[in-house]
């Protein structure tokens, strides 16, 4: 078996696809009109056959509750590898990205969270 999507829940699409792909770097994969609703998919730009990303609506009843409470909580929707986390963190504070977690040694990791706008903390995270 192969990971081949996940996703995140957002409350706006489109703020949501100009965040993760102008502020973050994820490269456009899909946005297919679904309804109401659209199919929207991004990739690495190091790896564009790689895992997409889903940024899929908040419309399940449960889901807006789910993601308050993860926030609330300080929990991360999902954690993304780079390089160099110091970097990232200096780049997308420049970008106007608001951290909860300046970057911090975790066991093997440096790690850092921010907010993603669409009702989620992301963390980044680096192996030393």
């Amino acid at each position: 078996m192969k990971i081949v999507a996940t996703r995140i829940l957002v409350d706006d699409q489109a703020k949501a696809q100009a965040f993760y792909h102008h502020v973050l770097g994820f490269q456009p994969k899909d946005d297919i009109a679904m309804g109401k609703h659209r199919r929207i998919s991004l990739t690495s730009p190091n790896d564009p056959h790689g895992v997409e990303l889903l940024l899929e609506p908040d419309v399940h009843p449960a889901a807006k509750t789910y993601k308050a409470a993860l926030k609330q909580d300080g929990i991360p929707a999902t954690s993304f590898s780079v390089r160099d986390v110091h970097a990232e963190y200096t780049r997308l504070c420049a970008a106007g990205v608001h951290f909860t977690q300046c970057p911090e040694a975790v066991g093997t990791q440096i790690i850092a969270v921010f907010d993603d706008t669409c009702g989620n903390l992301i963390q980044i995270a680096q192996r030393h």
